[in-house]
This record gives C-alpha cells, structure tokens and sequence, in this order.
C-alpha cells in the first residue's frame, strides 16, 4: 500500500459550467473527486488528501491535507466558478503545499483536472514539469471536454518530461454515456485497466531534491509567494485555535468528571445546605 499525500486541483473556471457531462463538468469533478479520495484512503488510511482551485483570480487552497472527506466537501461547496484557470501557478502552489506537509514519508502526488483551453506555452510547462520532477512530485492530469489539439499536445509534452518510474498518467476522458467518475476508475490514476495517454512515471522515494521554497514562487511570481505565505498562516493560525479549543473542552471535561465531596452547596430549598445543621445545633444550645 502506497503511503501519499495527494493534492486535487480542481477546474472552477468559466468552461467547468458546461452541461456534456452529467450534470456539469463542474458536477463531474465533484464526484470524481469524491471517488478519489476514496480510493486513496482504502489504499492507504494514514495517506490524506488536500483541495485546492485553479479558477477566478488565482489558485485557492479550498483544504488542506486531511483524511476528512467532510472537510474536502466543504471546500468544494463554497468554491464559485468563474474566471480562467491558472494552471502552472496552481501547480507551483500545490508542489509547495507538498513540501510543507505534516507527514514527510508520505509520497508526493498532485491529480489536475483540466477542462480549459491551456493559456501557458509549452516550454514554460516543460520547465515547470521538470521542476516537480526535481522535487519528486508525481502528477496526473484528468483532462475532459472537449480539448483541442493544442492542448492535449501541451499535456503530453508535460506528462512526458515529469515522468520518472512511479505513475504520473494523463488520462483523456471524452464526454460519453458514463459518469467522469466512473471513466476515471478505470485510468491508471486509480488503478485501473484502461489506457491513458501519456502514461509516466515520478519516482517519490527518497530524500526530496531541489529547493522548491518561497525563493523560487517569488523569483517567477511575487503574488503567488504573498498569497502562499498567506495561506500557510491561516492555515497555522487555524491549527493553533484548534489546539486551544481542544485543549479548554479536554480542561472542561477533566472538571466535570471531579466527584463533589461532601454535601452539595445548595439543599433542596435552594439554602446553603449547613445552615439546617447550624440551625439545629443552635437550637439545641437555646433548649440546653
């Protein structure tokens, strides 16, 4: 069982609303991501999964890595199609979000979905794609719509120069009768029987190689290394609060589960309970 730690890029923009596949491509991503998830905790349960879109005005990291499906849903329904997709900052922000991950023996994985006319040139993806190579990050493309020749030349130039010996596929899936989710299934990206185009492989064993930090974001993007550094604060900020949290209910709990020695500080007449006791002994005295 493969140990991963899996990024899912998601295509929002404006070409996600269209209705060749039930019901949306937008829609069909959700499923599909659904199934993904799925498949890669029964691979492994210890692996997690992160969200993240590549439509609007940029990338948005929409979840973390996580084992919580809930948590990917959740980023899924507030996320809002619109804009044009922003493949390779997408890319360049997921590789990093690897890089910074909890768990450093989980192997390095990104899943793109892309039903967008490509914008990118291909020596500028064929750069990047060597990049993650260097970084020991593999990448599968689910590439559905109807795409032009053009851009399937584009992701078969970037599948072929990511390659390395551990699985990066581009699986081409054509609208059909079938649901995306259930095309996918069949793909080497989950396992499945059924052909690719442009099966390769990235091997993510080992120490990671290169330096793929905030210096290499900036040099090419200045906005993409603010708003990385942004989100890993939020993200830290949202992690320090869910430490407190848990911490002041674990606080909570401990004092509940303190037994009440003696009488209850109230009796039934809503009187502190010693003042019948007192009362009593006084009156005895008074008798005396």
């Amino acid at each position: 069982m493969v140990l991963e730690a899996t990024m899912i890029i998601v295509d929002n923009s404006e070409s996600s609303r269209n209705g060749d596949y039930t019901s949306t491509r937008w829609q069909a991503q959700t499923d599909a991501v659904s199934v993904i998830h799925s498949a890669k905790m029964r691979a492994h349960p210890q692996s997690a999964v992160g969200l993240m879109s590549m439509g609007g005005n940029g990338p948005e990291v929409l979840s973390t890595f996580t084992t919580d499906f809930g948590k990917i849903l959740s980023g899924l329904h507030r996320t809002k199609i619109h804009g044009t997709p922003h493949l390779s900052s997408s890319i360049q922000v997921a590789g990093l979000a690897l890089k910074h991950r909890s768990e450093k023996s989980q192997r390095q994985r990104i899943i793109v979905f892309n039903c967008s006319p490509i914008t990118e040139d291909e020596k500028s993806l064929v750069k990047l794609a060597k990049k993650m190579k260097k970084n020991n990050v593999s990448i599968d493309f689910v590439a559905f719509g109807d795409l032009e020749s053009d851009t399937t030349k584009k992701l078969e130039a970037f599948i072929e120069n990511v390659k390395g010996g551990d699985g990066s596929h581009l699986a081409i899936i054509p609208p059909g009768p079938n649901l995306l989710s259930e095309e996918l299934q069949l793909t080497p990206i989950l396992g499945g029987e059924g052909t690719a185009a442009g099966a390769a492989g990235v091997g993510a064993e080992g120490a990671e190689g290169g330096a793929f930090g905030f210096e290499d974001a900036a040099e090419n993007d200045p906005e993409l290394a603010f708003a990385l550094r942004l989100s890993l604060e939020e993200e830290k900020n949202r992690q320090e609060r869910e430490k407190r949290e848990r911490e002041e209910q674990e606080r909570k709990a401990a004092l509940e589960n303190i037994p009440e020695e003696g009488q209850p500080l109230l009796n039934q007449n809503g009187e502190p309970s010693g003042d019948k006791d007192k009362k009593e002994d006084g009156d005895k005295m008074d008798t005396a």
